[in-house]
């Protein structure tokens, strides 16, 4: 089919099932060894795909059992692997009990190279279009070119917990986040992304954008070692203004990422 690929970043599908255990139960050992078979064999056809990451976990309380986070840049592809991870282990096995679409994207509220080149000027003080200035501003830009790949076609991480949830800005009379100016809304981010660099190398974070999309407009997946991480970075965050006046949250949830053989296992299938 002819690709679906956006003018920039990339698809992303959360996907959580719930396993049938008495469907499972019932099934000869000789078909439960096909089944994991197929569904391994799946899971690698997806992942050597190019250009394609695909996590899955164990999820955390009985909402759901099982879960994957699929990234990828053709929806065609996204639309098909779906459908394949769904019937991974044979019909009736997996039901689907939450998904959520979005794409990865860059923030308007970054800093403009005229800003940066003034910024330096004036902090460091540098005249601007000095050998020092430039070699500043040179190192910025490399900086912002990670930064923008990191956020449109990012590498995702092999950290065991992981935590979804969607959010979306209020539009309430008096907290209208739309209502807002630019730069005040910038003022508020920026806020905001002191708050999450605290937690440089102890949570890794992406913001996904779901405006027109799903039923948010933006999807936050992170990643920690440690779930207690994962709580501290949200409650701090919820002083920030941006949150307090501005925040809706849907449901979180949390998974433990884990492959192959161990994977069966705590999903008690093996």
């Amino acid at each position: 089919m002819t690709p679906i690929i956006p003018q920039e970043g990339w698809i992303v599908q959360h996907l959580f099932y719930t396993l049938d255990h008495g469907f499972w139960a019932a099934l000869t050992p000789e078909e439960k060894a096909e089944r994991m078979e197929h569904f391994d064999a799946t899971v690698q056809k997806i992942r050597s795909h190019p250009k394609t990451q695909l996590l899955s976990f164990s999820m955390v309380t009985p909402k759901f059992d099982l879960g994957f986070m699929l990234l990828t840049p053709d929806l065609q592809d996204a639309n098909q692997f779906e459908k394949e991870l769904t019937l991974a282990l044979g019909p009736e096995v997996l039901t689907p009990a939450y998904c959520y679409l979005s794409m990865t994207e860059w923030t308007e509220y970054s800093e403009k190279e005229e800003e940066a080149s003034e910024r330096i000027a004036r902090t460091e003080n540098l005249e601007v279009g000095s050998e020092a200035h430039t070699k500043r501003l040179a190192e910025w830009k490399g900086h912002m070119d990670k930064y923008y790949s990191d956020r449109l076609y990012p590498n995702m991480p092999d950290w065991q917990v992981m935590c979804f949830y969607p959010m979306s800005k209020r539009r309430n009379v008096g907290a209208n986040w739309y209502a807002q100016d630019f730069a005040k809304r910038r003022e508020l981010m920026s806020g905001h992304a002191r708050t999450g660099r605290k937690f440089s190398g102890k949570v890794r974070q992406l913001i996904t954008g779901s405006t027109g999309l799903d039923t948010h407009e933006w999807g936050v997946t992170l990643f920690a070692h440690d779930i207690y991480q994962i709580k501290t970075i949200v409650y701090e965050m919820r002083w920030d203004e941006v949150t307090t006046q501005y925040g809706e949250f849907g449901d979180f949830y949390i998974g433990i990422q884990l492959n192959g053989q161990e994977l069966f296992q705590r999903l008690l299938l093996a």
